[in-house]
């Protein structure tokens, strides 16, 4: 049965606000964990809590022996219930007794006299006498000390779950249409869109890699930039100067 639902595809919305609505109860439903959850697929947890799930993918938190740990959707399918079948093998079949005689047969018996139906009294050497005094708490019936682990071997421990690795992390820098831009992306979710820095700082960053050809390829980038603002800035001197000049003879012909 727990094969079948570890094949599942992860919880379902309808499983997740089950969970939720028996939480809100005060209880701690049973999940399997599925095999995307890896070394740990088949094996039994509590859910414990429901985080935001727009802050990270993995945000049901399951109990999982001593520890309580984040899991997707996807690594989780719900535990399967115990069937009404297995519950009624459970319980013990009544016992069957002896019909007991009828007193008038046992009356009737010639064997049936007085001598023979009471009780023998034990005698002092009988097992009867030995069960009498081991009932009545007699050094005899003692029982025996129980044997002690010896000294130096401490119990063995459970090893701890193997926690799941985080998503790896991403932080790609951009030149496109002459601006420099920077992203960063923890697994498929994105943790920064990409913003514009400045020249100097992507030259900064590049310089902190030790990888050839990529420090070069930025210089290059920023000293092509740097030339075509100086030419703008030339040829926006030149346009200034020429306006200045008008401004004057204009100004003289007042």
């Amino acid at each position: 049965m727990v094969a079948a639902r570890t094949a599942a595809k992860g919880l379902s919305t309808v499983d997740l606000e089950q969970i939720r609505d028996t939480l809100a109860a005060g209880r701690k439903p049973k999940v399997v964990f599925t095999e995307q959850a890896g070394q740990i697929a088949g094996q039994l947890g509590q859910v414990v809590a429901l985080t935001d799930p727009e802050l990270s993918d993995e945000w049901v938190v399951v109990r999982f022996g001593r520890d309580e740990l984040p899991f997707s959707p996807a690594d989780l399918a719900m535990a399967p219930k115990t069937t009404p079948a297995k519950r009624a093998a459970a319980v013990p079949a009544p016992r069957e007794e002896t019909p007991v005689p009828a007193a008038s047969s046992v009356a009737d018996s010639p064997a049936a006299t007085p001598a023979s139906s009471a009780p023998e009294s034990p005698t002092p050497d009988s097992p009867a006498t030995d069960a009498a005094a081991a009932s009545s708490g007699s050094p005899a019936s003692q029982a025996a000390p129980e044997p002690k682990l010896a000294p130096g071997k401490p119990a063995a421990k459970k090893a701890a779950p193997k926690a799941k690795a985080p998503a790896g992390l991403t932080v790609t820098l951009s030149y496109a249409e002459g601006e420099w831009t920077v992203a960063a992306n923890q697994g498929a979710k994105a943790l920064a869109k990409p913003y514009v820095i400045k020249a100097g700082e992507a030259l900064k960053m590049v310089a902190m890699l030790d990888v050839p050809g990529v420090h070069e390829a930025v210089e290059e980038i920023v000293a092509a930039a740097r030339a075509e603002a100086e030419t703008q800035a030339e040829r926006l001197r030149a346009e200034l100067a020429e306006i200045e000049a008008r401004l004057a003879e204009l100004r003289e012909a007042e």
